[in-house]
């Protein structure tokens, strides 16, 4: 458990750069592209994100998986809160882009939250299952940008953006409850129907 726990807060503190460097950049194809470099880090030196993991309970659902999941999440959360925290502080900027994000975010109704929620587990999970199964690179350089120019919710990255523009409550907290069930359902969907096709 002491494994994920560290590998998942150095995947929080990638994604809290993945979050400064999109909210950074007025181009948001530009922002979404390079929001990549936290996915890229993260597989390549065997981090743990939960969006990228969740998925891999299907096939792989011991007590001790569950647990390092679990883990797994407290460890992001704990570093998109470090991270996001400093960010804010070192780059003052961008806290008022992150509150009128997070703002936007909050506003939409919860169902939708819950479906955007599902269709970026669906890509996170694409992302990392490619690199995993064929060692390619194409999944994290596509499916990344395409989850954020398409407005879908990531759990971890919706956090570090709560964190940097301390835009905290209840509401914040139910909201990424919610993108958590949804990224959990997207992400474990492909494996389940592939699991179901005998694959």
């Amino acid at each position: 458990m002491r494994k994920a726990l560290f590998n998942g807060i150095a995947a929080g503190f990638m994604i809290g750069i993945g979050a400064a460097v999109f909210l950074s950049c007025e181009n948001k194809v530009i922002g979404a592209v390079l929001f990549a470099v936290a996915l890229t880090a993260i597989c390549q030196l065997d981090m743990m994100l939960f969006t990228g993991k969740i998925g891999y309970i299907v096939n792989a659902h011991t007590k001790a998986d569950v647990l390092a999941t679990v883990f797994c999440l407290i460890g992001n959360a704990i570093g998109t809160c470090v991270s996001g925290l400093l960010i804010g502080y070192c780059r003052p900027a961008l806290p008022a882009i992150a509150t009128t994000m997070t703002d936007n975010k909050l506003a939409q109704s919860l169902p939708a939250v819950l479906v955007s929620a599902v269709f970026c587990g669906i890509l996170m999970y694409t992302a990392v299952a490619i690199f995993k199964e064929k060692g390619s690179m194409a999944g994290i350089v596509f499916c990344v940008p395409v989850f954020i120019l398409s407005g879908f919710e990531h759990s971890i990255a919706d956090m570090a953006y709560f964190w940097v523009a301390l835009n905290g409550g209840f509401q914040a907290v139910l909201f990424t409850v919610v993108v958590i069930i949804g990224n959990t359902i997207g992400g474990c969907l492909i494996p389940m129907l592939k699991k179901l096709a005998g694959k």
